[in-house]
């Protein structure tokens, strides 16, 4: 494999000490062999040379909260509490994926992805077929941790998705064993039950205790929804959090998307055991479930990072969208200081990169790591004038997903100049067309709905 320099770039290495380097990068394989300003030789053989100047790279985006198997979705549920988004749309539609559906699903999230700069996420797949999400993945290139949905909760899963207990966790475990630390670590597997709603307890303590044998993530959803926490409450005789507690279940492992609906108590347990949460303020504005305090857990030490959600309650995967809206929406209730935005890109790199565990290997452009990083054309309109500019400012503000040039994932490129390299875009924009067509058919959603 011939190494890659990037020639001449402004790079935004988010090491410790947040240097910002105009100067060269060489890639060797699937890791970052080389940093260098201009001005100092960097020598290489049997180098590809990319001409990066007036580019910025920086570490590739992570996504730390997303359904791939939703993508295909997109449009198809609008102007919803998330409880009836679910009951009325979501739920239905998973349940009538098949393999195919779900593997165009992904590819087309992927592709989505790709063209703005994100190199790894957080999947969480849906109850059956989630093998298919698993092809999808190793294909493309893209860095993840995925696992099957889970849901056995009788009264409290739709019948098209409700599963036994034990088929739950026998097809998760068949899953990690067939696909975790794939393609030299790529891909890994986390327990993904669905949230407390649709669990029962002794799915959940299986499941923790399963984690701790495979020492893998558990990754769930807690406290999106006022309902969904006064649900809880009545069923469990306690709040989302301290039923997590309750069961043994929270420490660094544990990955929860949203917690916007917490009380002070539940804030201490996340600190104090290392929780990692996922805000996804665009998903959170669009089902109107509520703002998260994200301001008050950076305060408290507590881990954050971002995420999508979902296409069909986000509409779009662009993490640069969620990167600005997470700094905009606390600004009108704590004042302009609120969410500065180095800390703000710090939660779509580093914060990602905590959440998966991956610390040491990705999240920010340090010799040694892997070379996960997005390149991006700030030579416009929209960017300019750069000279003097803040260029975490203009990161969180300006940048568009459409300025992203090149997508790179463990040395490999997998988007450069508006073309996807691992897969076929056209191909799979048409095969989701007719996916939808027939999964929406077989979901049967104005039966459903009554």
């Amino acid at each position: 494999m011939y190494s890659i320099l990037f020639k001449d770039a402004v790079i935004v290495t988010m090491n410790p000490n947040r240097e910002i380097i105009r100067g060269d990068l060489l890639v060797d394989g699937d890791r970052i062999k080389t940093i260098g300003e201009t001005g100092k030789e960097i020598k290489y053989s049997q180098t590809k040379v990319i001409n990066a100047n007036g580019q910025v790279i920086i570490p590739g985006l992570i996504q730390a909260h997303i359904h791939l198997c939703q993508t295909l979705f997109r449009g198809q549920a609008e102007d919803l509490a998330l409880l009836d988004w679910l009951k009325m749309y979501i739920w239905p539609l998973e349940g009538a994926h098949d393999p195919e559906s779900l593997y165009y699903s992904a590819l087309v999230g992927i592709g989505e992805l790709f063209r703005n700069g994100t190199t790894a996420i957080i999947d969480m797949g849906t109850v059956k077929h989630t093998d298919t999400i698993f092809s999808a993945i190793h294909e493309s290139g893209i860095r993840a941790i995925s696992g099957k949905c889970m849901m056995d909760q009788i009264g409290n899963s739709p019948k098209y998705l409700l599963e036994s207990t034990t088929d739950s966790i026998q097809e998760s475990v068949d899953l990690l064993e067939k696909w975790h630390g794939r393609d030299n670590g790529r891909l890994l597997y986390a327990f993904a039950p669905r949230f407390a709603v649709s669990c029962s307890d002794d799915l959940l303590l299986q499941v923790k205790e399963l984690a701790d044998k495979y020492n893998v993530r558990i990754h769930t959803h807690a406290s999106e929804n006022e309902v969904e926490v006064a649900f809880i409450q009545q069923q469990r005789k306690m709040r989302n959090i301290i039923f997590f507690k309750h069961l043994g279940m929270v420490d660094e492992n544990l990955i929860l998307a949203h917690c916007i609906w917490l009380d002070s108590k539940e804030m201490e347990i996340l600190q104090q055991n290392h929780v990692n949460v996922v805000h996804c303020p665009s998903s959170n504005l669009k089902l109107g479930s509520g703002i998260a305090r994200i301001p008050e857990m950076l305060a408290k030490n507590i881990h954050v990072s971002l995420g999508s959600d979902g296409a069909p309650c986000n509409n779009t995967l662009d993490l640069f969208t969620e990167i600005r809206t997470a700094a905009l929406i606390q600004k009108p209730l704590h004042g302009p200081t609120a969410m500065p935005a180095l800390k703000t890109f710090e939660l779509a790199t580093l914060g990602g990169a905590k959440a998966m565990g991956l610390e040491k290997e990705i999240g920010s452009l340090e010799v040694g790591k892997k070379a996960d990083l997005a390149m991006i054309n700030m030579q416009n309109l929209h960017c300019a004038p750069n000279e003097g500019a803040n260029i975490y400012s203009q990161l969180i503000y300006q940048v568009k997903s459409s300025d992203v040039t090149l997508t790179m994932i463990d040395g490999k490129i997998v988007y450069e100049n508006s073309v996807l390299k691992t897969i076929d875009e056209e191909d799979i924009i048409d095969k989701a067309n007719i996916a939808i067509k027939r999964v929406y058919r077989k979901a049967d959603i104005n039966k459903i709905r009554g």
